[in-house]
């Protein structure tokens, strides 16, 4: 399987944590009290998007 490679922004949350999202998939954000937790978290989000792309066979090219 070829490794796919996703931008991130990472964002302070004022109201505390950090708020993380993936621009090449709309609808693909996470938080996490800590830097590490918010990356873990968008990671497993990301992996969630690519598993419903395929499901739905839409190309994933257009990331």
């Amino acid at each position: 399987m070829a490794t796919l490679d996703f931008k991130v922004v990472l964002e302070p949350d004022p109201a505390g944590g950090y708020v993380v999202l993936c621009p090449s998939l709309p609808g693909c954000y996470s938080q996490g009290d800590s830097v590490d937790q918010a990356l873990a978290n968008i990671r497993e989000a990301i992996e969630l998007c690519i598993e419903d792309m395929r499901a739905h066979e839409e190309p994933l090219s257009d990331c």
